[in-house]
C-alpha cells in the first residue's frame, strides 16, 4: 500500500529544465456506496475496502432487500470502525433519495438499469463521478463438440447454485444449434436430478427468491401466454415458501418478456440457431453489453472469434462465473485497480 501510494515521477520537457514533476494521488473525499443484495457482504464491503484504503470516508447504504445482513453489517461497522470515517444508513427508497439528494465526491451503485439512470441524475445535479456495476443477459453459447456431462454440471452450478439464478454474473439464456439442443436439455433434466433430487422444492440446496415481489416478477415472466407452453422442465412453484424450481423453457419467442429483462431467477431459456456464428449476431442484437458471457466448445478458433466479437463484463470459455474470484478484491485484499477509483 506504501508503494502504491507513493508520489510518482514525471517526465518533464526540455523547455522546463532543470525542473522535476511527480504524480501525487490524493482521496477524493466522501464517497456513498450503494449495496446490492444478491452477495450483500462482498457487494458492500469490496468498494468500502478500496475506499477506506485509498483515505476517503465512506457513507454505505446496504440494500434493504437483504434487511438482517443490512443490520449486521450496520451493528459490525459501529463496533469495529470509526465511525468519523464510515457510516451505514439503512433503510429504502425514502432513505436512498434523501442520500442522493447530498453532494458527494463519488457515488459507487450496484444494480439495476431503472434505479442507475435515477442515481446518474443525480449525480448529475452535483457533477459528481459515478460507477455503476450493473447485470445484464449473460448468454451461454454451447457447442456440441464438448463434454456435454461437464458443461452441463459447470451451467447448473454458476445458474442454480449460485443463489438460485438470483446472482449478476448468473447464466440468463443458452444458444445452441437446434439438433443439439434435445440433447443438451435430456442432460439438464438429469444432471439437476442429481443436485436437487426429483422434488427440488425439498432440496435444501437450491436458494429461496428473495421476496414476494421477485416471486410474483419470475412467476410473470413464465406465466407470460406464449412461453408457458415452452417449459420441458421443472416450473413448479410454492407461493408460500417463495420456491420456484429450476426451469428449462426451450425455444421461447425473442420478443417475449423472458427475452427482455434480465431473469434473475431460476428460468433458464434456450434458444436455438442453425449454425453457431449466428450465436453472436443473436447476443449482439439483444442490446446493451452483458456482464458476462460463457462459451462452451474445443474449437480454437471460435474461442478466438467469441473474445474478438462478444463485448462483455468478463468473457469466460468451457464454465461459468469463475471469473468473478480474479476480478474482484476480496476479505482485506486491495489491489491497485481499487485504489485508483478513490484517489485523484
Amino acid at each position: 500500500m506504501n508503494h502504491w501510494m507513493m508520489p510518482k515521477k514525471a517526465k518533464t520537457s526540455l523547455t522546463t529544465f532543470p525542473s522535476s514533476a511527480e504524480i501525487v494521488s490524493e482521496p477524493l473525499g466522501v464517497v456513498l456506496v450503494i449495496s446490492a443484495w444478491d452477495y450483500p457482504f462482498l457487494v458492500s464491503l469490496d468498494p468500502v475496502v478500496g475506499a477506506i484504503s485509498a483515505g476517503n470516508a465512506i457513507v454505505l447504504k446496504p440494500s434493504e432487500m437483504a434487511p438482517a445482513s443490512s443490520s449486521l453489517l450496520a451493528k459490525l461497522v459501529a463496533d469495529y470502525l470509526d465511525s468519523s470515517c464510515i457510516k451505514v444508513v439503512e433503510g429504502a427508497v425514502p432513505e436512498t433519495s434523501a442520500l442522493l439528494e447530498q453532494k458527494w465526491d463519488k457515488i459507487l451503485y450496484t444494480g439495476n438499469g431503472r434505479v442507475a439512470r435515477i442515481v446518474m441524475a443525480a449525480a448529475a445535479k452535483h457533477l459528481t463521478p459515478v460507477v455503476l456495476e450493473l447485470g445484464g443477459k449473460s448468454p451461454v453459447i454451447v457447442v456440441s463438440d464438448i463434454n456435454l456431462k461437464v458443461a452441463t454440471r459447470r451451467i447448473i452450478a454458476g445458474k442454480w447454485g449460485c443463489n438460485n439464478g438470483q446472482a449478476c454474473v448468473s447464466p440468463d439464456y443458452i444458444i445452441t444449434t437446434k439438433d443439439y439442443a434435445t440433447k443438451l436439455v435430456d442432460s439438464f433434466k438429469c444432471e439437476l436430478e442429481r443436485f436437487y433430487g426429483k422434488d427440488p422444492l425439498e432440496s435444501k440446496d437450491l436458494s429461496r427468491i428473495v421476496n414476494s415481489n421477485h416471486f410474483d416478477r419470475l412467476s410473470k415472466l413464465i406465466d407470460e401466454e406464449k412461453v408457458s407452453s415452452k417449459i420441458v422442465h421443472g416450473g413448479q412453484r410454492n407461493e408460500k415458501n417463495l420456491q420456484i424450481a429450476p426451469t428449462i423453457l426451450l425455444d421461447v419467442p425473442v420478443n417475449s418478456l423472458i427475452m427482455k429483462e434480465e431473469i434473475f431467477g431460476p428460468l433458464l431459456p434456450i434458444i436455438t440457431v442453425d449454425k453457431v456464428e449466428q450465436s453472436f449476431d443473436l447476443i449482439h442484437s439483444s442490446g446493451g453489453k452483458p456482464l458476462a458471457a460463457y462459451l462452451f466448445t474445443n474449437n480454437k478458433k471460435l474461442k478466438l472469434k467469441f473474445v474478438e466479437t462478444v463485448s462483455a463484463g468478463g468473457l469466460v470459455v468451457n464454465d461459468t462465473a469463475v471469473h468473478v474470484s480474479l476480478l474482484l478484491t476480496y476479505g482485506i485484499y486491495v489491489d491497485m485497480h481499487a485504489l485508483l477509483q478513490f484517489t485523484i
